[in-house]
């Protein structure tokens, strides 16, 4: 049983969580369960960066940031993986320093003391020693840090198709199986 959270953070980037959704609607046969948080920020972004889609449109059940009594604010509801995509680095602070102000946040805390699987995909730049420090510590306690910063030796010839780039490496590093461009093939 595969059960994944998608935490939908403030950063802009809105393209690279529209496009991990395209994707996981692609591959329903490989989770049972996607349950998606948002921050605040993470609305306003989607609202200004994607303008044919709302995130209820996929089908998930999406909770409200305040609301702890979400399964995936317990351990006990064994939910196998935590994407933030993308990750706005002040989430990322409070997720290195175990604040767990809202639901996002608990979700990560409870990925990373179960020893679950929580990858980040921080879109901002330049980073600052704050980040990067940030980033050291969630790595030392088990997440996977997966910055959104697109390949182009596919040959990637639109913004969807490198940002396809990132999204598909995140993918992978969950443990789904994705029809990608893949190096020396």
């Amino acid at each position: 049983m595969y059960k994944l959270i998608v935490g939908i953070g403030g950063s802009s980037g809105s393209i690279y969580a529209k496009l991990l959704l395209d994707r996981l609607s692609e591959i329903r046969d490989q989770y049972d369960e996607v349950g998606i948080v948002t921050s605040p920020n993470a609305e306003i972004n989607w609202g200004l960066e994607i303008k044919d889609r709302s995130i209820a449109s996929y089908g998930h059940t999406v909770y409200d940031p305040r609301d702890f009594t979400a399964p995936f604010a317990s351990g006990s509801a064994r939910f196998t993986t935590m994407i933030v995509c993308p990750c706005s680095m002040g989430a990322m602070a409070r997720m290195a320093h175990g604040l767990s102000d809202d639901l996002m946040t608990r979700a990560a805390d409870v990925m990373l003391k179960e020893r679950r699987k929580l990858i980040l995909v921080p879109r901002e730049t330049p980073f600052s020693l704050i980040h990067i420090d940030n980033m050291r510590k969630l790595t030392e306690a088990g997440a996977i840090i997966c910055p959104a910063i697109p390949s182009f030796y596919n040959g990637a010839d639109t913004i969807e198709k490198a940002c396809l780039t990132v999204v598909d490496r995140v993918l992978d590093l969950a443990g789904f199986k994705v029809d990608t461009f893949r190096w020396g093939e």
